[in-house]
This record gives C-alpha cells, sequence and structure tokens, in this order.
C-alpha cells in the first residue's frame, strides 16, 4: 500500500466523520435522539473530555478550561506522533495489514481533533436549539471545541434480578457508550493490531536471502 492510496483512505473516512458530525450539530438538539432500530440509535451528545468523557479535571487540581486545553494539546501532540509512524510504516513497506491499521488509527483521531480545534469557534450552543455552521455567537474558541457523539447501540436495556448483590433492581444496558466514527476508526484499527499481530508486524525475508540459500542447498547436492 502507497501513500497515495493511504491519503485517500484518510480523507475518505475524514469526509464521513466530519460529514456525519455537521449534520447532527445542524439538525439535532443537544440530547435529541432517533430510533433506527431497538438496537441502535441516533443520540446527539458533546464529549468535552477524552474517552469515556474523562476529564483531566477529575483527576488533577485544574480547572475544566485548563484540562481542555491541556488534552486538546495532548492530541495534537498525538497527531503527529501517529502521523510519523504512519509516513514511516509506509517508506519502509511495512504489511499492509500495519498500514491499514495505522491509517484507521490516524484518520480517527485526525477526526476527533478537528472537533477540539475548530468546532467551539464555528458553532454556537446546541441547547435547546439546532446549532449554526459559522455562526456569530460561538460556544467557545478555537482549541476549546467539543467532540461530537451519536452513535449509540444499547442492544440490552433490561434490569437485574432482584436478587443479585448489590445490583440488584437497577438497570442494566449494554452498549452504552456514544460515539462516533472517528471513534470507530480507532478502534477498528487498533483492534486490527491485537487480532492480527503477527501478520501486522511481519516480515518478509529478502529475496536475496532465498537466492543464497537455494544456490548453498544446490551446492550441497553436488558436493
Amino acid at each position: 500500500m502507497n501513500i497515495k492510496k493511504s491519503v485517500l483512505f484518510i480523507l475518505l473516512i475524514l469526509v464521513i466523520d466530519q460529514w456525519s458530525k455537521i449534520y447532527i450539530k445542524t439538525h439535532f438538539v443537544l440530547g435529541e435522539s432517533v430510533e433506527v432500530f431497538s438496537w441502535f440509535k441516533i443520540l446527539f451528545i458533546e464529549n468535552e473530555g477524552a474517552a469515556w468523557g474523562a476529564k483531566l479535571s477529575d483527576v488533577l487540581p485544574i480547572s475544566d478550561n485548563i484540562g481542555k486545553l491541556v488534552l486538546t494539546i495532548f492530541r495534537l501532540f498525538a497527531i503527529f506522533g501517529i502521523g510519523y509512524w504512519l509516513f514511516d510504516v509506509i517508506k519502509k513497506k511495512a504489511s499492509n495489514t500495519l498500514i491499514w491499521a495505522v491509517s484507521l488509527i490516524f484518520a480517527g483521531a485526525l477526526g476527533n481533533i478537528l472537533d477540539s480545534v475548530f468546532y467551539g469557534a464555528i458553532f454556537n450552543e446546541s441547547y435547546n436549539e439546532v446549532a449554526t455552521l459559522f455562526s456569530d455567537e460561538p460556544y467557545g474558541k478555537l482549541f476549546y471545541g467539543k467532540v461530537v457523539d451519536m452513535l449509540y447501540f444499547p442492544m440490552i436495556d433490561s434490569t437485574w434480578p432482584s436478587w443479585m448483590p448489590m445490583v440488584g433492581g437497577q438497570n442494566f444496558r449494554f452498549f452504552e457508550p456514544v460515539f462516533n466514527i472517528a471513534d470507530t476508526a480507532i478502534s477498528t484499527g487498533v483492534g486490527i493490531l491485537l487480532v492480527f499481530n503477527k501478520r501486522a508486524f511481519s516480515k518478509e525475508e529478502p529475496v536475496s536471502t532465498d537466492v543464497e540459500s537455494t544456490t548453498e542447498n544446490q551446492d550441497s547436492v553436488n558436493e
């Protein structure tokens, strides 16, 4: 896989990711949902933190604004690191499995960083109203945007049996996290690396080595 194919693949994921987010922001009020199937809903939420909504301010003695800025800057450094990794594996002609996986991770990370960097400066709030793109009254500024999530799969929505200790009678829902296309790309890329680890990081023997081995074997037979 060459760099041209990788870039086109990344751009395709970015277009789908950003189109879906912009559509949700400009057509849904925050918290609004649409049931597609009983096990799949479109639910508009915004994530100010990292994965699962975690915030740095929850673990460090800093304000939410500072935590958000630090997280966005960290994501920027991470995207440069992943980008270098992708360029390096393509340059070294690594396995296609590895290149596809890193391309997915890079595309997903870039998709979410666009939200974090720009959305606060181009959208107004979504509370009780549908947001406007390039609003005159944005809800934040550069580096303070919120990541848009909308894919929700409550495949099981039930209640724990009353006889179970600690959780009896409480609501049980699987799968509860709400995510987006970018998150899906990252998870898929990481999943490929975990499941197909040997294939992704395999190193093919150089042709010259095989030729030399064959020559040595023929010499042994001749002797």
